[in-house]
C-alpha cells in the first residue's frame, strides 16, 4: 500500500547525497578562490579537493563561472545581511549614533576568523585582478546596501544631490574598508595593530568622529 510518508523519506535519501556533494564542492572551490584567486584556482584542483568529478560541478553550478559567482554571493550576503536586517533600527538611531553602527559593522570582519577571513581574501584578489563575475553580481546584488549607505549619508547631507550622496557612502566604506582588506599588514610591523574586541571597538569610535566632522556642515 501507497504511503505518502515512505514516498517522502524516499525522496529525502535520493537528494541528500546530491546536496552533500553541492556543499562539498563549495567548501572546496571557497578554499581554493581565497587562497589563489580565480585565475589561479582551475577546476582540476577544486574537483580533486572536493573529491568529486568535474560533471557534479557542471550540474550543480553549470561551470566555473556559476561556482564562483554563488561563492561570491554567499560572502557578499555574509558581509552585509546584518546590517540591512536590521536597517529599520539604525534608521530610528539619532543620526551619528547610526553611522558609528554602521561603521562598527563594517569593521568587524577586523575580528573574523575561518569563512570571514576568507570572504575578505576573496575580495582582496578582486580589487587586485577584478573578474567579469564578480563585477556583474555587485552590480546586481550592491544596491540594497549601498542604498542603505546612501540614506544614512543624506541626514547629513539633506540638500545633496544623488550622485554626491552616493561618492559620500562610498567615502565612508573606504574608511572602514581600507583596514578590513589590508589587516594582515596593518597587523605586522611597523604598524601592529591590535586585532582585538577593545581595539577594534576604539578604532571604530575614532573613524566615527572623524566621519561625523568631516560630513557636518561648517557655520
Amino acid at each position: 500500500m501507497w504511503n505518502s510518508n515512505d514516498s517522502l523519506k524516499k525522496a529525502k535519501f535520493m537528494t541528500r547525497p546530491s546536496e552533500i556533494t553541492r556543499e562539498r564542492i563549495l567548501s572546496a572551490a571557497e578554499r581554493l578562490f581565497a587562497e589563489r584567486g580565480y585565475e589561479g584556482t582551475s577546476i582540476r584542483a577544486i574537483v580533486g579537493k572536493a573529491r568529486v568529478n568535474q560533471a557534479a560541478i557542471n550540474y550543480h553550478f553549470a561551470g566555473k563561472d556559476g561556482l564562483y559567482r554563488e561563492i561570491l554571493r554567499g560572502a557578499f550576503r555574509a558581509l552585509t545581511e546584518h546590517q540591512l536586517a536590521h536597517a529599520e533600527e539604525t534608521k530610528a538611531m539619532p543620526r551619528e549614533q547610526a553611522l558609528e553602527e554602521f561603521v562598527r559593522h563594517q569593521l568587524r570582519p577586523l575580528l573574523a576568523r575561518d569563512d570571514l577571513s576568507r570572504y575578505i581574501r576573496l575580495f582582496n584578489w578582486e580589487a587586485v585582478r577584478p573578474t567579469a563575475v564578480f563585477r556583474k553580481l555587485i552590480s546586481e546584488e550592491a544596491m540594497p546596501f549601498i542604498g542603505l549607505a546612501v540614506d544614512l549619508m543624506r541626514r547629513f547631507m539633506p540638500k545633496a544631490d544623488q550622485p554626491t550622496l552616493t561618492l559620500a557612502a562610498i567615502w565612508l566604506m573606504g574608511q572602514c574598508g581600507i583596514f578590513v582588506r589590508n589587516r594582515e599588514q596593518l597587523a605586522g610591523p611597523p604598524i601592529s595593530l591590535s586585532l582585538d574586541e577593545a581595539s577594534v571597538e576604539k578604532l571604530s569610535g575614532l573613524i566615527s568622529q572623524w566621519a561625523v566632522a568631516g560630513l557636518t556642515p561648517r557655520g
